[in-house]
């Protein structure tokens, strides 16, 4: 049986207990990264659950991985509903594959309001998918976070990116004003706009130029393509980065694929660019965006179970005047 000795864990998971390390990880436990390692598509399957529910092997599994960790490259795919974002990720699979590369997509969805799950649309349009073990698709519900993502898919890139998938493509829920959260976790990020839909507005109102390293207006056969890309160019103007002059702005449209493969170049542009900072500080931001999110999730929790804590004493506070509700979140932390 293969030994695995894992390097220090820099991904923490994201529930309240502390994980217990693991300095010799269980033979069944090798034996499972062995076979995502080999191609084991039943095996990658199982490790994606596996982190998305946090079960209890999730931990082992983490660390066990650390040795393979921090070879993919990791694009976001964002911007407002509309603008097409499945149908160009399924474009731009079809172009990597075509360069011999492997494509994992984590399709984030939006949420069922009776299940929870994911609606799953997203991977109904990515044709380029079906039949081809070059490329892994999964999508997941957004479960109510408002930033586009949810944790869980943090989670699931570090499956994909041990299974040898050089190219991660993590496409948001689509809000329009909100998904910002893909900042903290792509190394890459593209923002999909479209003609028609104002999205040099959206963009401008959103935030989404402040993050953006590419922008791309899809839909680019339609009217209004080319004043879209000049719109959006002049935007970038009173970005308040230098880094501005850097983005470029591309025109694609993805049911034809006409203009994807200079997409994909860019992409891969801004991808060396992103890998001058190591491996390690990339995922410990990502890391870093987990806690957070655990954080605020245990504080809204508490907030919302009231008595506990004196919280009901402190909500009088704030209704009387008596105290801000920055100082009353800090006495609540306190306590």
């Amino acid at each position: 049986m293969l030994s695995i000795a894992p390097a220090p864990m820099d991904t923490p998971v994201s529930n309240a207990a502390s994980p217990t390390r693991i300095d010799q990880p269980a033979p069944a436990i090798v034996a499972r990264i062995v076979a995502l390692r080999a191609g084991d598509r039943r095996e990658l399957a199982a490790c994606v659950t596996d982190l998305e529910r946090l079960s209890a092997s999730a931990p082992a599994l983490l660390q066990t991985m650390q040795p393979y960790l921090g070879q993919a490259l990791v694009v976001g795919i964002t911007g407002p509903p509309g603008a097409g974002k499945s149908t160009l990720v399924n474009a731009v699979i079809t172009a990597a594959r075509r360069a011999g590369r492997r494509v994992a997509v984590i399709a984030v969805d939006p949420s069922s309001p009776i299940s929870g799950g994911a609606i799953l649309g997203d991977r109904i349009r990515m044709t380029a998918a079906h039949d081809d073990e070059g490329v892994y698709v999964r999508s997941l519900s957004s479960a109510g976070y408002l930033g586009g993502l949810s944790p869980a898919a943090v989670r699931v890139i570090d499956a994909l990116d041990a299974a040898g998938f050089g190219l991660i493509l993590l496409e948001t829920v689509g809000t329009g004003q909100s998904e910002m959260d893909v900042a903290e976790v792509a190394d890459v990020r593209v923002v999909v706009s479209a003609p028609g839909l104002g999205d040099d507005i959206q963009a401008m109102k959103s935030g989404l130029l402040e993050i953006a390293d590419i922008l791309v207006v899809n839909k680019g056969d339609r009217e209004g393509g080319e004043r879209t890309v000049h719109q959006l160019m002049g935007a970038l103007s009173i970005r308040a980065t230098n880094a501005a002059a850097s983005v470029p702005v591309l025109k694609t449209t993805a049911t034809t694929g006409e203009g994807v493969p200079e997409l994909l170049a860019a992409i891969d542009r801004q991808g060396e660019s992103a890998a001058r900072v190591s491996a390690v500080t990339r995922r410990r931001r990502r890391a870093r965006y987990l806690i957070a999110r655990a954080a605020a999730d245990l504080v809204r929790d508490a907030i919302k179970r009231g008595g506990a804590a004196g919280l009901d004493a402190l909500a009088d506070d704030v209704l009387s005047g008596r105290s801000t509700p920055a100082q009353a979140a800090l006495a609540a932390l306190d306590r």
